[in-house]
């Protein structure tokens, strides 16, 4: 999986299309990434607790990897991620359409 924790990225499809926003969690496993601010759920949770009330809350649910693009720094659009190895044999992610490193 070539997106991580901490990437921005735009939503490629679904209700979400177009919406940017920064990776929290990423599930390489099953192929999922949550985005903040993106495929919001509400929850209806119970009181568990004197300091945890219940109520209704969103929450931020999993999107699938094939549905988001990272967005290059430089270039400022959605591209797709390659790799590069450097003299001192480091791999480093780049940005397919401007050649730039991605953090």
């Amino acid at each position: 999986m070539k997106i991580r924790k901490g990437d921005r990225v735009q939503v490629l499809s679904g209700k979400d299309r177009g919406k940017v926003g920064d990776v929290m969690f990423a599930f390489p496993a099953e192929g999922k990434v949550i985005v903040d601010g993106v495929n919001v759920a509400k929850r209806h949770t119970k009181p568990r607790s004197a300091t945890q009330p219940g109520g209704i809350i969103d929450k931020d649910m999993p999107i699938d990897v094939s549905n988001v693009a990272v967005v290059c720094d430089s270039c400022g659009k959605p591209t797709r991620v390659g790799y590069r190895f450097e003299p001192d044999g480091t791999k480093v992610r780049v940005c397919r359409k401007c050649e730039a490193d991605l953090r």
